[in-house]
């Protein structure tokens, strides 16, 4: 399989409109957090962006989320930190996934955000 979306190192600015999105969402939208519920919600096709934390540990826990992206054609990126992850989210605990399903008034940047990691797969 090929992927249109790939693991890469992603620009710190990309980063932090990641995490916006996620605030935006939380506060004004809806999110699906936890490695079990981002997928199911991948798989009943509600996730417009998925948010992975690159710290996790096993590795494993992860591993099926980009492959599932990819068969839903849902875009995902990487940030570095469970616990900025969970901050962001609004949870007392670090979190290895979140699902923005709903984006509220960050609907423009999910869209952004999601058009710029397809440009950026392309150039791989």
């Amino acid at each position: 399989m090929v992927s249109k979306f790939v693991k890469f190192e992603m620009p710190k600015d990309l980063v932090e409109q990641v995490y916006e999105a996620v605030e935006l969402a939380r506060d004004t939208g809806k999110l699906k957090k936890g490695a079990n519920e981002v997928t199911k919600t991948i798989e009943r096709g509600k996730a417009k962006l998925v948010v992975l934390a690159e710290d996790t540990s096993p590795p494993e826990i992860l591993m099926h989320m980009p492959f599932l992206c990819e068969e839903k054609a849902v875009p995902y990126a990487y940030v570095p930190s469970r616990q900025e992850l969970g901050n962001t989210a609004a949870l007392k605990v670090p979190t290895t996934a979140i699902a923005i399903v709903q984006p509220g008034k960050g609907k423009v940047l999910v869209e952004t955000i999601s058009k710029r990691l397809l440009e950026m797969t392309k150039k791989e």
